[in-house]
């Protein structure tokens, strides 16, 4: 589980969040919607520790684990990976290489080169990737959807128990976001993992089809609901919550 217990965070002495609460248990998918603005992404990165967002109140504990005092390679190796709507690149660094040596940092342990590299053919067949993403740098010279698919290739082999999806739609046509969205259900049912979802854009979470929502606004969830509130928002907006 995920818990998020009262935290305000703050981004250059500006207040993004105040008394935030959240709970994802073992196995489900969130969604966090709202307006532009409001905060949504500051959540993923007060997870991971990005050192620009300051949680001065409250605390972030995963699996009855506190990461106040965690580093974002703690966290990672405790099996949080975060998705972002625009994955950066790295040049002169393949796929291959990175998986690798996050694979061998994750369990402490050599990788035998046989297994991984058999594993990585098996994952890119699956999502229909070529073969060569995984001797191209990473996100290099790629476009928006090609980023996307090679980011679950990393979710693929790197397995990680609680995935965070931070506007992944952006940049994606209709039969790309399919994909993508059909390989994390599909990944999600055969591993149990959490699931947080950050959207402003309902059609995501049409496949996904998290348990629950929820609406922030005004620096903290002032609604959660069921799928049936995708409806509300579509037909509404978010203009009559406050």
């Amino acid at each position: 589980m995920l818990k998020i217990k009262d935290i305000t965070v703050t981004v250059d002495n500006k207040e993004i969040l105040k008394d935030f609460n959240l709970d994802i248990p073992d196995g489900e998918i969130h969604a966090l919607m709202g307006p532009n603005g409001v905060g949504k992404s500051t959540i993923c990165r007060s997870i991971l520790k990005d050192p620009n967002y300051k949680i001065s109140k409250g605390e972030i504990i995963y699996n009855d684990t506190s990461l106040k005092d965690k580093s974002t390679t703690d966290i990672a190796r405790l099996g949080i990976m975060m998705i972002t709507q625009s994955p950066i690149a790295i040049e002169g660094v393949t796929n291959a290489e990175m998986l690798r040596i996050a694979l061998s940092e994750k369990s402490g342990e050599h990788i035998n080169i046989f297994d991984f590299q058999k594993e990585l053919k098996s994952i890119c067949s699956k999502l229909n990737v070529p073969e060569s993403f995984l001797h191209r740098s990473i996100n290099d010279g790629m476009s928006g959807g090609e980023r996307k698919k090679n980011e679950l290739i990393h979710v693929w082999m790197l397995k990680p128990s609680f995935l965070i999806l931070d506007e992944i739609d952006s940049g994606l046509d209709v039969d790309a976001l399919k994909e993508v969205s059909n390989s994390l259900k599909e990944y999600q049912k055969l591993t149990n993992c959490s699931m947080l979802i950050i959207t402003h854009n309902p059609k995501l979470l049409n496949t996904l089809k998290p348990d629950k929502i929820h609406i922030l606004k005004n620096k903290k969830i002032i609604k959660s609901g069921g799928y049936e509130l995708i409806s509300e928002i579509e037909n509404e907006g978010f203009k009559n919550y406050s």
